[in-house]
């Protein structure tokens, strides 16, 4: 029997992390299984579901847990199986120009409205015409059926006007092989 671990890590950017993450997952019998890892502000940062015999759960948290002495901060979790949200997707796009909260009001409503975020990128540009800084985000989401797509448009546009910010909504269509 296995048992799946979701790993957060945290470490200066540098050549290697990844290698060292994935040599010690590899080393104590760990099956990396998908992740999202990205630099950010000199910071290197990730979330990694792994899967490991449930014999060597021990032996894996032992050796996740000496890697702070290469300065990688790893903490994780006895991930639930199968725990994946139903419904239908969507993607909400925002863009304006930036200031603090949109975040905050963009995903109030989503709660709100029972959503589930399932990607969230974000990031600041200097706009082209006018230098000021530009906020973009990009968020997958994931509607309950009971949730209706035209409410939640409708609350979506009333604080897009609120905010001064734009905010698109389009339903994902995944393909099916």
């Amino acid at each position: 029997m296995s048992v799946e671990l979701v790993l957060t890590v945290i470490a200066r950017d540098r050549p290697g992390l990844v290698e060292t993450l994935s040599e010690t997952i590899a080393k104590n019998s760990g099956n990396w299984i998908d992740s999202a890892m990205a630099r950010l502000g000199g910071e290197f940062a990730g979330i990694v579901r792994i899967e490991v015999p449930d014999t060597s759960v021990e032996g894996m948290e032992a050796a996740l847990g000496t890697l702070t002495e290469k300065d990688i901060s790893v903490s994780w979790r006895i991930g639930p199986r199968n725990d994946e949200p139903t419904g239908r997707r969507f993607r909400v796009s925002t863009i304006g120009q930036d200031h603090p909260g949109i975040v905050r009001d963009v995903s109030s409503v989503l709660a709100r409205h029972g959503v589930s975020v399932d990607r969230l990128n974000t990031t600041v540009f200097a706009g082209s015409m006018s230098g000021a800084p530009m906020f973009v985000a990009e968020a997958d989401v994931i509607l309950a059926d009971e949730t209706d797509i035209d409410d939640l448009r409708d609350a979506l546009e009333r604080i897009a006007a609120d905010i001064m910010v734009d905010v698109e909504v389009q339903e994902l269509v995944l393909d099916e092989e």
